[in-house]
């Protein structure tokens, strides 16, 4: 076998220290060692056209590049040999700049150091094997799961550039949390307002052909990977057909049975056919069976079907859940978060005292179609003359949760400036651990608070010292061995936790989660609109507390990366570099199943063998370095290649 031996001057980085004619001198009696030749700058282009030439000329069996950090130019020494006619992965590269030249200062020393890191390579290269990138068919579809403002913009986005989308929403109506808010921190703009021009692009824009919509759905199942997704999409029947409806509301008026509106917290009735909430959208009512007559008592009741103007066939009573199925080339997890749950917190009284509220509760109540139509009271009726907001509440604890959710403290100050503006002598009093306000916005709310006469700010250390009582309609908050706060309202800021379908989703589609709960991103810092599977994306809440802006700059960057790596009529390539089993020696422990960080093992029942997904896998090696039979191979990465290198170094 003939080996070629380039070495790389790098100008003086590498030959002050390491001379390449002693170092030819070292190998001159190595076995497989074709010939030695420099170059002084071998990344530059004449370089790169001279080693293309070379290796033209000279044709050798494998390469050899002493040069820099693979991490710099691998990939283009691996593009030069690819125009050369050559494989690319018959070719291995000794870093004598960063390991030798830059750490070594003894000449003599850093020669030999570079002799024998040159063998190392020698003798690995030797085992090379031919490997070639596979190409794959795709669908460039798009999978985009909740309709919230993340999953808005990365469905409007990817319609935009011509794909097709699907997109998911477990509700009725879309917008997610911010249209129920009618004004949004900083700047209090209107969040219906903010979200109704990109909810009509998505409902009857220039685009909205390509965007398939789905409310009342969910993911039933899915199979297959990145290019290739088969999903099956449960549908809930809606008994109203959006086809057909106009929206006049006719119906509503005409329902006789009514239960609580799980849009205002069940704080008010809805009837059993309704629109999610005034000016929701779709414009269309949707029927609970849960509420309906029909359904639950089994009546002939069809008086929301006579009062349709529209005609027969509007309300469809025979409705049916239907399961539908879809290809797709990726997934796009848009499906926010939650609140924390303050029912157990039972020192601060919630669900035990009726003036004891969520924040979502008192945005609903600040909100004119609302349950008190915009109204702030207590359940006496009246104005409350005092309100106290309790910030942190489940957060920055290890026996709640312990980090910061961000938005809280933003928010809260929101609601001291509505409440300025709207009652001016009430008294506010926040209750606080830490005071979050970041970027170039947040500050002017909190500012505004601060230099209110009537707030106040009480800073408390652990949940477990505040006591909520009351009587009368007046409550009390009592801080362990300090002060007592009295007020007519109390609103509770809980941690912002992650949705209740993140774990059944995250099974479902193989996504890690951190140990928050929320969706796990491939790196925090430098990717973090993408999971750990390959082809599944994270936009918004779902991957951790976030604000408007934060998710919907997270949805486009999803966008983005999908639209990079699905492109119409172009094909997948799929680097060789993956681990492969061999089904004669694997024993089918699925140890490797469990370990896989990329979920791209899987387990062949026919076979009784465990398999890898070349698309899904990363080549990092925790199922070669875990497999007990030694039935799995990472491909350009043996561990016969690896022991050549090592004796290379030792000789």
């Amino acid at each position: 076998m003939r080996t070629g031996i380039y070495f790389c001057n790098c100008g003086t980085n590498i030959s002050d220290l390491v001379d390449p004619e002693k170092v030819s001198e070292s190998l001159r009696d190595t076995a497989g060692v074709g010939y030695f030749k420099t170059c002084q700058f071998l990344c530059s282009e004449q370089g790169k056209e001279f080693l293309e030439q070379e290796l033209r000329d000279e044709k050798p069996d494998r390469v050899v590049v002493a040069a820099c950090s693979p991490r710099d130019h691998e990939a283009t020494f691996m593009r030069v040999m690819e125009q050369a006619g050559m494989n690319p992965y018959l070719m291995q590269m000794v870093n004598i700049r960063e390991q030798i030249a830059w750490v070594t200062r003894d000449p003599e020393r850093a020669v030999r150091k570079a002799a024998l890191a040159i063998k190392a390579a020698l003798l690995r290269v030797a085992l090379h094997e031919l490997l070639e990138k596979e190409e794959m068919e795709v669908s460039t579809s798009v999978l985009v799961i909740g309709a919230g403002p993340s999953g808005l913009k990365a469905a409007l986005t990817l319609a935009e550039a011509g794909r097709k989308v699907i997109l998911v929403e477990k509700t009725p109506v879309i917008g997610g949390l911010p249209v129920l808010y009618e004004e949004l921190f900083p700047d209090m703009e209107c969040g219906p307002c903010m979200l109704e021009p990109l909810m009509g692009e998505i409902l009857h824009g220039d685009h909205a052909e390509n965007i398939e919509l789905m409310t009342m759905s969910e993911l039933s199942e899915v199979a297959g990977y990145f290019g290739n997704f088969i999903v099956k999409i449960r549908r809930r029947p809606r008994f109203v057909d959006m086809g057909s409806c106009i929206g006049c509301g006719e119906c509503v008026e005409a329902c006789p049975a009514a239960g609580p509106n799980p849009f205002n917290c069940g704080m008010d009735q809805k009837k059993a056919v309704a629109f999610g909430f005034p000016g929701a959208l779709p414009n269309v009512p949707y029927l609970d069976p849960g509420l309906c007559s029909r359904f639950s008592d089994g009546s002939d009741c069809t008086l929301c079907s006579a009062a349709c103007p529209a005609g027969e066939g509007v309300v469809v009573y025979h409705d049916q859940e239907t399961l539908v199925e879809r290809q797709v080339g990726a997934i796009v997890l848009a499906t926010g978060s939650a609140l924390y749950d303050c029912a157990p917190l039972e020192n601060l009284g919630y669900g035990r005292l009726r003036d004891v509220k969520t924040a979502h509760e008192f945005e609903r109540m600040l909100a004119s179609n609302g349950p008190s139509g915009g109204e702030i009271v207590t359940s006496s009726g009246e104005a409350p003359g005092s309100v106290l907001f309790v910030h942190c509440v489940g957060s920055l604890e290890d026996e709640h949760k312990p980090y910061c959710s961000g938005v809280c403290c933003q928010y809260a100050f929101k609601f001291n400036h509505l409440l300025e503006s709207r009652l001016p002598e009430v008294e506010v009093h926040h209750l606080y651990r830490e005071i979050v306000a970041p970027g170039k916005e947040a500050f002017s709310l909190y500012r505004a608070a601060r230099d209110n006469p009537n707030t106040t700010f009480v800073r408390y250390d652990r949940l477990a010292d505040l006591a909520v009582s009351g009587e009368h309609w007046r409550l009390q908050l009592r801080i362990a061995g300090g002060r007592a706060i009295d007020a007519d309202l109390i609103v509770l800021c809980p941690a912002v936790v992650p949705g209740a379908d993140a774990e059944g989703l995250g099974a479902m589609l193989d996504v890690s989660l951190d140990r928050f709960g929320f969706f796990e991103e491939l790196h925090g810092r430098i990717d973090s609109a993408s999971s750990k599977v390959r082809g599944v994306y994270l936009a918004g809440a779902c991957q951790g507390p976030a604000d408007i802006q934060r998710a919907t700059n997270q949805a486009m960057a999803a966008s983005g990366c999908i639209l990079s790596q699905l492109v119409e009529g172009r094909k997948l390539r799929l680097d060789p570099l993956f681990a492969a089993v061999d089904p004669r020696r694997c024993s089918g422990c699925k140890v490797c199943v469990k370990l896989c960080p990329y979920r791209a093992v899987g387990f062949d029942s026919e076979t009784g063998a465990a398999c890898v997904n070349a698309v899904l896998c990363h080549g990092c090696g925790t199922c070669v370095a875990a497999c007990p039979a030694g039935a799995i191979k990472a491909n350009h990465f043996t561990g016969e290649m690896i022991l050549a290198e090592i004796e290379g170094a030792l000789q």
